[in-house]
């Protein structure tokens, strides 16, 4: 099957204005922005035919080409990464059996989740979209709380049913957990890893749905899906030893960058 990768990139985000064009500095002290360390991220992912960026903003524009990225502009009127990546897809003329949506904000997804992902899609004919969960540790989820407690939007969550058939997505920590975890150990609480691959019906009716009100509520385009029951498969990926997280606020450019020296990526 064929692979398209499309990194969504929006300057006027409501939380964080210019975030794809933020620096982050990697272990060898060299700065890159954002949309460039996540289409290295792309590019790193086995499998893929084609990657672009798909943005409305000529200052995303010009930095990405400048990089060597190839560009699809989009229109402003996108309300979220899976309408403009809609958009692209339409604007390139289709031609991919699989369309994969790897946000620009998670320079730090490792190319097997992707990989992990688009294999999960295709063992299952069923499923129409499918998304990545990395089960917390205890580290990740006192992250998570802390944010919360702080009144900061952090990482997504996520609860699915025996078929791992997504039943809820939450900016809330869920399920609830009283207990308390070693830094280490497992939890009961899946990340959920901004990460989407569609095949192309679901991606076309996507844009067609209005938002619900979920939706609206969370500020999290997966949830259209599930309020016009459309089933998102979750795909449970593997660490390896990796840290996670994503680009949400300001305040999480130095755990970025401390991760990343930590793990000793450039």
């Amino acid at each position: 099957m064929s692979v398209l990768v499309v990194i969504p990139a929006r300057y006027a985000s409501t939380r964080y204005p210019g975030k794809p064009l933020v620096a982050l500095k990697g272990a060898s002290g060299e700065s890159r922005t954002l949309i460039q360390r996540s289409w290295e991220a792309a590019m790193a992912v086995q499998g893929v035919d084609r990657v672009v960026v798909a943005t409305d903003d000529n200052r995303i524009k010009d930095a990405a080409e400048a990089f060597g990225a190839e560009v699809v502009m989009t229109s402003e009127s996108c309300a979220n990464g899976t309408e403009r990546c809609a958009e692209a897809f339409d604007n390139i003329g289709g031609g991919f059996d699989i369309v994969v949506n790897l946000q620009g904000d998670a320079p730090l997804t490792p190319a097997w989740f992707v990989e992990d992902l688009v294999a999960g899609l295709q063992a299952d004919p069923v499923a129409e979209v499918a998304t990545p969960v990395l089960r917390c540790e205890g580290e990740t989820l006192n992250a998570l709380l802390a944010d919360r407690k702080a009144g900061r939007v952090g990482g997504t969550t996520a609860v699915f049913d025996a078929n791992r058939r997504g039943l809820y997505f939450s900016k809330e920590v869920i399920p609830f957990t009283s207990e308390s975890y070693a830094d280490e150990a497992p939890t009961p609480v899946f990340h959920h890893v901004g990460v989407y691959a569609y095949r192309p019906s679901a991606l076309a009716a996507y844009p067609r749905w209005e938002a619900g009100p979920l939706e609206q509520l969370e500020g999290l385009e997966q949830l259209r899906f599930l309020e016009r029951e459309h089933p998102v498969l979750c795909v449970e990926v593997e660490a390896r030893g990796r840290q996670f997280w994503e680009l949400n606020n300001p305040e999480d450019v130095p755990r970025l960058e401390t991760m990343m020296a930590q793990m000793g990526l450039a």
